[in-house]
C-alpha cells in the first residue's frame, strides 16, 4: 500500500482519495454504498463541497458511525464573512459532524488574507480555534491564485487540476508545495474524463510523494478500479510510458477541461460536454455522444450570444465561443458521415 502525507497537516492516507462530486448524480442508496465499499477497501480521504448539490449529505450519512476512522475535506465558495458561517454550520450538519479535517477555500478569484477587507481568513481562523476546522485549505484552476497562496504560508493544502497532461508550469506548482511542506490535492486526475486509462494516470502521479489524486466516482467499476490499486498499485511500463506520450500529443493545448466554471450559459448550452465534444466523441464510448438529447445540445451552439461572459470566466483563458464552434463543424461533419 502506497501512502502520502498532505504536508504540515501530517493527515496520511492511501494514495486514492474519493472525490464526491459524481455522487451527487446518483440515488442516496448508490452513493452510501459506494462511499462505505470505498472505506472498506482501503480509502480514508473523502473530498466534497458545499456546493455539489446533496453531495455532503451521501458523504455524511455513508460514513456516519466510522468518524474517527476517515478524513473529510470539504469547500466553501462564501465571499462574506456571513456566508462563510452559513456554510460551515450547513456542511457540518450535512455531514453529521462537529468538526471537518479540511477546510478550503473553493476556487477564489483571489487569495484570502488577514486584513485584505473580506474577513475570510480570520473567519477560517476562528472556526479553527473553536475546532469546527482541523486545517485550512484553497483550490483554484488559476495558476497565479496558486502560487500566491503558497507564497503566503497561510494555507497547508492546495488542491489544483494535476495530471499527465500537466505544464511546466504545474508541475513547478508540485514542486513548490513540496518545498514548502504544502499537501497537494489533484484533482481532474483523468482530466474530465478525456484520460481513458486509469492505470497510466495512477502511475503517472505515483512519481510524486506529495501528491494525494482524488478520483470523481460515480460508478462502481470505476471505484473497483482504484481499490484493486490500493493492495497492487500498477508501477511504470514502456507500454504504459507509450500511451501517456501519445495522449501528451494529442491532448496537450486548447482542450477544456470540463471544470465547469464557465457555466451557466445564458442560452442553456452545455458548455462542459459541447466545448470538448471532438476529443469525447473519439476517446468515450461514441454512441453516447450521438443520441438524439447529445445532438439538440450540440444544436445550442448555433444560439451562442458571443456575449463573452464563458471566455471571461475560463481559468485556462480558452476562446470559449471559438471553441465551441470548432467543436459543432466537427460533430455536424461526423453525423454527415465523416470518419472519426
Amino acid at each position: 500500500m502506497v501512502e502520502v502525507t498532505l504536508g504540515s497537516t501530517g493527515i496520511t492516507v492511501n494514495k486514492n482519495g474519493f472525490g464526491a462530486l459524481p455522487i451527487q448524480r446518483i440515488s442516496d442508496e448508490d452513493a452510501v454504498y459506494l462511499v462505505r465499499k470505498a472505506y472498506e477497501g482501503g480509502i480514508t480521504f473523502f473530498d466534497t463541497a458545499r456546493c455539489y448539490t446533496d453531495s455532503e449529505k451521501k458523504v455524511g450519512m455513508a460514513l456516519e458511525g466510522i468518524r474517527d476512522k476517515v478524513f473529510i475535506a470539504t469547500k466553501t465558495m462564501a465571499d462574506t464573512v456571513e456566508d462563510f458561517w452559513k456554510d460551515l454550520g450547513t456542511s457540518l450538519e450535512n455531514l453529521r459532524t462537529d468538526y471537518i479535517d479540511l477546510y478550503q477555500f473553493h476556487n477564489p478569484s483571489f487569495c484570502p488574507k488577514p486584513g485584505d477587507g473580506t474577513g475570510l481568513y480570520e473567519a477560517i481562523l476562528e472556526a479553527k480555534a473553536q475546532g469546527k476546522v482541523r486545517h485550512i485549505g484553497i483550490t483554484n484552476h488559476r495558476l497565479a491564485v496558486a502560487n500566491e497562496a503558497i507564497d503566503s504560508g497561510l494555507y497547508e493544502t492546495l488542491q489544483f487540476p494535476f495530471c499527465y497532461l500537466a505544464t511546466d508550469k504545474d508541475l513547478e506548482l508540485v514542486s513548490r508545495c513540496k518545498d514548502a511542506n504544502m499537501g497537494f490535492i489533484a484533482m481532474k486526475a483523468l482530466s474530465g474524463g478525456l484520460i481513458n486509462n486509469s492505470r497510466a494516470a495512477y502511475v503517472y502521479l505515483a512519481q510524486f510523494d506529495n501528491v494525494l489524486p482524488i478520483w470523481g466516482v460515480q460508478r462502481e467499476k470505476e471505484l473497483d478500479e482504484f481499490l484493486s490499486y490500493v493492495q497492487n498499485p500498477p508501477v511504470m511500463t514502456k507500454e504504459l510510458e507509450e500511451l501517456i506520450a501519445r495522449d501528451r500529443e494529442q491532448l496537450q493545448g486548447e482542450f477544456c477541461r470540463g471544470c465547469g466554471y464557465c457555466m451557466p450559459c445564458p442560452v442553456g448550452i452545455d458548455i462542459c460536454n459541447s466545448a470538448r465534444m471532438s476529443l469525447m466523441i473519439r476517446r468515450a464510448p461514441s454512441q453516447a455522444q450521438l443520441t438524439p438529447e447529445a445532438q439538440a445540445q450540440m444544436k445550442l451552439i448555433e444560439q451562442c450570444l458571443h456575449c463573452g461572459q464563458c471566455k471571461g470566466k475560463c481559468p485556462y483563458g480558452l476562446d470559449t465561443p471559438s471553441l465551441l464552434e470548432k467543436n459543432l463543424k466537427d460533430y455536424l461533419e461526423i453525423l454527415d458521415g465523416k470518419e472519426y
